[in-house]
């Protein structure tokens, strides 16, 4: 008899992204003159400072051994120091900040914290796969809630069913919104904030887009009155400084809502390489400027993809927030096909809405991780399909 993987692994949708490398490593080896628009990965380096950090750390031999679970020290006092400066709110490093491996790992292992078989988490739908995959991993039952274009994306938590938000230990929100750039204002977080303590639910905000925005600057959950009572905020390194490759995050919250996390981490890794925080503390130490240069980046990338794709005649839901576009289906047809219309009529690899959940259909997202002017050229072989 074959050895057999477990259900958890048998049952799982297939991740898109997978699909999507498989799709373009198929179309480069044809000779494709590939326009890669799937993935959001920057294509530029992070700040010369931050690489000048990680070198120097590299010599210090105290660096190659153990880092603490929590994250280093002096890590943590620069997240308390970026989130005064960011939002003037105030954060002990000893309990109230959680060094992660990523976003990602600590979103990931947030519900083997908190939910037991059969707890519900209320997911958004389009939204990061992965949400559903991680609480399935820990025994939860996802339920998503539909995220609406006539609402701007944004929940309605009067559509949540009594009986399911009463079943509900997590709910996962995620401004600015993956995939597509919407963004959250104070008014959403005290309607969360709101429902989550009526129905004793901690919230997981991902914040992973935060610092890439056009104009308006993002606000966090905590600065509403009870977001410390029920909420904790995720926030990456990956987007904010192009270092996709460091996997580096943090959590910030109350320290109890904090401690099941920190438990299951001190389970199942050794904390962060104390070198590559040592990188994070250089990008916090630059400020503003450094993000500035970042946005300044993805603004003119997406006026290049925009012009050409709104003079062709495409539906763009943009709020100018995230690397990403978000565009309605010309065609009455699904996303998928579109997609794949895309890529075999015109060497161009977009992302189909479906991916992020049935929500998502009709729609396909746009990332703007190439230089501006190869941006314009998927954009304008876009447009193009309009014309056949």
């Amino acid at each position: 008899m074959a050895i057999q993987p477990a259900d958890r692994i048998k049952n799982l949708p297939a991740y898109v992204f997978k699909a999507l490398d498989e799709a373009k490593e198929k179309a480069l080896a044809k000779g494709v003159d590939l326009i890669s628009l799937s993935i959001g990965d920057p294509d530029f380096m992070p700040p010369p400072a931050t690489i000048e950090a990680m070198k120097t750390a590299l010599d210090e031999p105290e660096n190659h051994r153990y880092p603490s679970y929590v994250g280093m020290a002096s890590f943590r006092q620069a997240v308390a120091k970026w989130m005064k400066h960011r939002y003037d709110l105030d954060f002990d490093p000893n309990g109230e900040i959680l060094t992660l491996i990523g976003s990602k790992e600590g979103i990931a292992h947030l519900p083997l914290g908190y939910l037991n078989p059969g707890d519900v988490a209320l997911l958004p739908n389009p939204g990061f796969p992965m949400y559903t995959s991680t609480v399935q991993f820990a025994g939860g039952e996802p339920w998503q809630y539909p995220l609406k274009r006539e609402n701007d994306y944004l929940p309605d938590f009067a559509e949540i069913p009594e009986d399911i938000a009463a079943r509900a230990k997590l709910l996962y929100l995620n401004y600015p919104h993956n995939p597509t750039g919407a963004v959250a204002d104070l008014a959403f977080y005290e309607k969360a904030v709101a429902f989550a303590k009526a129905h004793d639910i901690l919230i997981m905000q991902d914040a992973a887009y935060s610092e890439v925005y056009n104009d308006q600057q993002p606000p966090s959950i905590f600065q509403v009155e009870g977001g410390r009572d029920c909420a904790i905020e995720v926030y990456s390194f990956s987007k904010s400084y192009s270092a996709t490759g460091w996997r580096l995050g943090y959590a910030v919250g109350d320290r109890e809502l904090l401690y099941p996390l920190m438990r299951v981490k001190d389970q199942v890794d050794s904390g962060q390489f104390n070198v590559v925080q040592e990188a994070g503390i250089a990008a916090m130490a630059l400020g503003d400027p450094a993000c500035n240069d970042v946005r300044e980046v993805y603004r003119s990338r997406r006026e290049a993809a925009m012009k050409s794709i709104t003079e062709a005649g495409y539906e763009v839901f943009d709020t100018g927030a995230t690397l990403y576009i978000w565009v309605k289906v010309p065609f009455d047809c699904t996303s998928a096909v579109f997609c794949a219309r895309a890529l075999e009529e015109q060497g161009v690899l977009v992302t189909p809405g479906n991916a992020f959940g049935s929500q998502g259909e009709g729609w396909f997202r746009i990332a703007l991780c190439l230089e501006a002017d190869r941006i314009a050229e998927g954009a304008a072989r876009l447009a193009k399909l309009l014309q056949t």
